[in-house]
């Protein structure tokens, strides 16, 4: 039976703590009744204590003036040395309530008289009676008081209480000491003695026990009552009114609205009660959107264009959205692994491992196949799902196909690497140029091969540092200019070894890393110069073969001269006569000007024969016009052509070789000559010559800002129409075969179009054609006269 009782109390205690931590009005009426029970105990035994200590300052008071009495009575008996008197007057006054015992003690510890007939006894010093007084030093006058630790009995009734001893000094006086036969003291000595008085403070006798019963009953009703009037304000303020409130709650928690307002008050529960009403009505409209919110969210869950999916830590699929059940064969609870790559086994460096490692998002590319077994690429990105303890639940994984994108990135890196292998074997040399400093910015593996230079070198210079010095001295800007506006025919460019070579630029305008650029080809033209040079070398040495006839004429007449001037000095000597010295002295310079005309004739001709050097110059073409003329000139007297000159003043200069333009214009010269000769031809065979114009052509110069133009204009037989697209094309003649090759106006067309310029023709309207050949002014000058047909 006491093991059953003993462990059902446990289990009744621990229903009851739970009741207890179940309802508030527990919670807090007991820790307030623990508060006021401490309180009321705390006041009950201060306020006992305090009667306590009242009532033994009343019995002291009482006590002191019981023994200023005894001690009074006792003073004329002593003087007198009455011994029985004050034995008598010792037991008289031990017979009070309060008074247990009486005593009367000499200074040196003998009991003189006693009420309880123990006369003659000495109390020894260690005594609490005798410690009283000569514990102190020096020996204090004043009374004591000491409370024995026993209760003593009188006669055969024990009486229960405490035993207090008061100690009153007998002084001495005079009368004790002066003038007395009975007995003598020293008058120094202050104390003659101690009277002790044992007083016994019995509690029911001064209603002390009664006050403590009192006091006990007052305390417990008192907290009897408050805790009672707690419980019933608790319950009818608080624990009513929350459990309302809790009532109201459990109904908006099931997503409802009571169907009464609640009855508040206007103190703080009621606030309460009011603001939990609307709180819940504005959960329960909270929830209402929030419902609409989570349907509208599947519905782009579902609709989202992109694959989603919710997988654990076991890469297991937990959800996925329309999209991904479409395209891929899958379950729920199916690895993930499996459903978007048919694997069996996880992928390595998988970005929902680390979004479960690192908590964060991560981002990669993947690459699986569809259901039908189409390839497919896509942009994975990985989120982290954190469940109620804040730790990662799950992964969301959202796929974005970007198969049409990687097909055709793909198909831009095989365009790429086409073009590039096009780029880096492109024969030419291929640059790509800023276009504001032209710097390289890159180059193909023609251009390395050609210069010398590696990439890395190429990309340290700029494209003028290419030229030669020479070409660049006061035209690096002009250059520039001309390679913005789309290239140059030709340029003399130097290798990292230093050997110089010639080239043609071509410049087109491109794109490079979002940022314009020039692409620049450049193609070595030196092999081809030189095939130029041979051909322009050749019909040189036609044309001079072709003027034999006038330069032996123009040889012939120097010779001449001073042939007669020798045929003169020697028939002098041979008749016998000294020649005058002034006819000598004319002579001499008559030949030595013959001679020196000789000499320049030879020495044009030498000059015209060599090979032009291709570096341009700037020159005055009137100048190179005039010298063609001179070394043409006899060509066209022998044939009665006249020669009209419409030379312009001051000529901006233009840039070219002389020797190469010489060249040109006199093949221009011999064009005109042949035209003439044959219209007079075919004038003579119809028997037309009256209606012939003068044998005749005119030389005319004219510039503007940008050109300067040279009209050879003649009376010839003119261009047909037919064949005008065709004159300028290698090989292409109109003459008799053995009079001309095809090849001179080819070739003054290319030496034109090398230096920028262009030729063109037209007839005259009264007869024969003329030629137009521009150049384009140098850019360190652009003055002149203004080209008016221009």
């Amino acid at each position: 039976m006491s093991r059953a009782v003993s462990g059902a109390t446990p289990s009744f205690v621990c229903k009851a703590m739970q009741a207890i931590r179940r309802r508030l009005i527990w919670k807090i009426v007991i820790p307030i009744a623990a508060v006021v029970f401490v309180t009321i105990f705390v006041w009950s035994v201060y306020h006992i204590e305090y009667q306590a200590r009242f009532t033994h300052s009343q019995f002291i008071d009482s006590a002191e003036k019981i023994g200023d009495t005894i001690l009074l009575g006792l003073d004329h008996a002593m003087l007198l040395n009455a011994r029985e008197s004050t034995q008598a007057i010792v037991e008289n006054t031990a017979q009070l309530d309060q008074l247990q015992a009486v005593r009367v003690i000499d200074k040196k510890g003998r009991v003189m008289f006693d009420s309880g007939n123990r006369t003659g006894s000495v109390e020894p010093q260690s005594s609490s009676l005798c410690q009283s007084c000569h514990a102190a030093s020096p020996t204090p006058m004043e009374r004591q008081v000491y409370k024995e630790p026993n209760v003593k009995a009188s006669g055969d009734n024990r009486i229960d209480g405490a035993l207090f001893n008061l100690v009153l000094p007998i002084p001495n006086e005079p009368s004790c000491s002066v003038g007395t036969s009975c007995h003598f003291h020293d008058p120094d000595e202050k104390i003659l003695g101690v009277l002790d008085l044992a007083f016994i403070m019995d509690p029911n006798a001064h209603g002390e026990q009664e006050f403590k019963a009192h006091t006990a009953y007052l305390a417990l009703i008192l907290f009897l009552l408050i805790c009672a009037g707690l419980m019933v304000l608790t319950y009818f303020l608080i624990n009513r009114p929350i459990n309302a409130i809790a009532r109201a709650a459990a109904v908006f928690s099931r997503g409802e609205t009571p169907p009464t307002e609640p009855n508040v008050s206007d103190d703080e529960m009621g606030q309460l009660a009011g603001a939990v009403h609307d709180m819940g009505r504005e959960l329960i409209a909270k929830n209402d959107q929030l419902a609409r919110q989570m349907d509208h969210y599947q519905d782009l869950f579902e609709g989202v264009p992109c694959f989603i999916t919710v997988q654990n830590r076991n890469f297991e699929l937990l959800r996925y959205n329309r999209a991904f059940g479409e395209r891929f064969s899958a379950q729920p609870g199916e690895y993930c692994y499996k459903a978007y790559k048919n694997r069996s086994e996880p992928c390595p460096d998988c970005p929902v491992v680390k979004t479960f490692e690192t908590g964060l998002p991560q981002t990669t590319e993947e690459s699986g196949c569809y259901k039908d077994g189409s390839k497919a690429h896509w942009i994975v990105r990985t989120a982290p799902v954190y469940g109620p303890d804040g730790e990662v639940a799950a992964a969301m994984e959202m796929c974005l196909d970007i198969t049409e994108r990687k097909e055709l990135e793909y198909e831009l890196k095989r365009s790429e690497m086409k073009y590039c292998d096009i780029f880096n074997n492109i024969p030419s040399s291929v640059f790509v140029l800023d276009d504001e400093d032209l710097s390289i910015l890159d180059c193909n593996r023609g251009a390395a091969i050609t210069y010398g230079y590696d990439k890395n070198e190429f990309t340290e210079m700029s494209f003028l540092d290419l030229f030669v010095d020479s070409e660049l001295d006061g035209f690096a800007e002009s250059i520039a200019d001309v390679l913005r506006a789309g290239g140059m025919d030709q340029a003399r460019h130097r290798r990292k070894s230093g050997a110089k070579f010639y080239v043609s630029v071509n410049v087109s305008p491109s794109s490079f890393f979002d940022k314009n650029v020039f692409l620049v080809t450049v193609t070595d033209i030196t092999n081809r110069l030189e095939a130029e040079q041979q051909l322009i070398q050749a019909s040189k040495m036609a044309t001079l073969g072709e003027m034999a006839t006038g330069v032996a004429h123009e040889i012939n007449q120097p010779l001449s001269v001073i042939q007669t001037s020798v045929d003169l000095v020697n028939r002098r000597l041979v008749r016998g006569e000294v020649p005058e010295k002034a006819l000598l002295d004319r002579l001499v310079h008559v030949i030595d000007a013959q001679i020196e005309r000789a000499d320049k004739i030879i020495g044009h001709m030498r000059e015209f024969g060599r090979k032009a050097d291709p570096d341009l110059e700037t020159v005055d073409l009137n100048e190179v016009i005039v010298r063609s003329f001179e070394f043409f000139s006899q060509q066209l007297v022998i044939r009665d052509i006249e020669v009209v000159w419409e030379l312009a003043d001051k000529l901006p200069p233009v840039r070219c070789e002389p020797n190469r333009m010489e060249q040109v214009y006199i093949n221009f010269l011999i064009n005109a000559r042949d035209a003439i000769e044959e219209r007079h031809a075919l004038a003579s065979k119809r028997g037309e010559e009256e209606n012939l114009p003068p044998k005749r052509i005119t030389v005319k110069t004219l510039a503007n800002q940008e050109f300067v133009t040279t009209r050879i204009s003649d009376t010839g037989v003119g261009v047909p129409a037919e064949i005008a697209p065709k004159i300028f094309e290698p090989f292409f003649t109109t003459k008799q075969v053995g009079k001309g090759t095809g090849l001179g106006l080819s070739i003054s067309y290319g030496i034109v179009k090398e230096y920028g310029g262009d030729v063109y023709v037209n007839n005259n309207e009264t007869g024969g054609a003329s030629f137009h050949i521009r150049l384009p002014v140098a850019r360190t000058a652009r003055s002149g006269p203004v080209d008016k047909e221009s």
